[in-house]
């Protein structure tokens, strides 16, 4: 598989690079990523294959468990049994961009594992600027189900692992000498944010802020997947209570807005941008 990539600009500078065929093993679920992502300063603010979850790859789309399939990579939690190596891993394939500007793109992906195309994916991804030291990335994703079957996703926590029920949009920060401070619009602290439906989510770390809003009503009933003092990351879960049941043809449509700023926004300052990116 050979690695390609393409870059976002915003403000006439690149914010981003998108790797659509990375070189990576099957235990990864190879797909496509944004890193690095930076600030409009430059400063970094994803992190890809890191020591502590080498399968967490920057920001994108991955969920942990597709009809008993992974494309999240890493071990598979089991019910009765816990985490478990197995040999059940997807792949997220780059078809091809339906177009490619230098703030965005429109991306056709197919979800394979075993030589069966379980979901067809269409994916838009753009780069819009906020103000002089914020700009937003928009992320919308579109899974038809082209199995001929129903499916369902789900994730370790309606597989049986309480609090993780991570698997749909994620983004992974870098780790750094403190955990980022996290907060909500009502709400301080991981244990407080996490597992909780709310209009936006917010990680401030050393220079940076990051603020995840979900961009639909649909979306915003998605409770947020937060980890902060373990390791920097946040997702919006597809499958949190229940496993989400997804009929032959239908499709499953989420979008994300990501703020990405310099220097540490207070709740205020998070919530206006947050308004900003959404509107334009």
């Amino acid at each position: 598989m050979t690695a390609a990539s393409v870059v976002l600009r915003c403000a006439g500078r690149v914010v981003a690079r998108y790797t659509t065929r990375p070189e990576l093993p099957a235990d990864r679920s190879p797909r496509p990523y944004l890193h690095p992502v930076t600030t409009l300063a430059g400063l970094p603010v994803t992190e890809t294959g890191p020591e502590d979850h080498p399968h967490h790859l920057g920001a994108g789309v991955a969920v942990a468990d597709v009809a008993g399939r992974d494309f999240w990579g890493g071990r598979t939690f089991v019910r009765g049994r816990g985490p478990v190596a197995l040999d059940n891993h997807g792949v997220q394939r780059h078809d091809g961009f339906k177009l490619c500007d230098p703030d965005g793109f429109v991306e056709e992906l197919s979800w394979t594992t075993g030589g069966e195309r379980l979901l067809r994916e269409h994916r838009t991804v753009a780069a819009t600027a906020l103000t002089d030291t914020a700009w937003a990335l928009d992320l919308t994703f579109s899974l038809t189900n082209v199995a001929g079957r129903e499916l369902s996703i789900g994730s370790p926590a309606t597989n049986g692992r309480p609090g993780a029920a991570y698997g749909g949009f994620f983004w992974r920060a870098p780790k750094e000498a403190a955990p980022p401070v996290v907060l909500g619009p009502e709400a301080d602290g991981e244990e407080a944010v996490h597992g909780a439906a709310a209009d936006w989510v917010a990680l401030a770390g050393g220079g940076w802020t990051l603020v995840f809003a979900g961009a639909t009503a649909r979306t915003r009933r998605d409770p947020w997947f937060v980890r902060a003092a373990e390791y920097p990351g946040v997702g919006s879960s597809l499958a949190h209570g229940a496993r989400l049941p997804v009929a032959a043809g239908e499709t499953v449509v989420r979008r994300v807005v990501t703020v990405v700023a310099d220097g540490r926004l207070d709740r205020a300052g998070a919530a206006a941008l947050v308004r900003k990116a959404v509107a334009s």
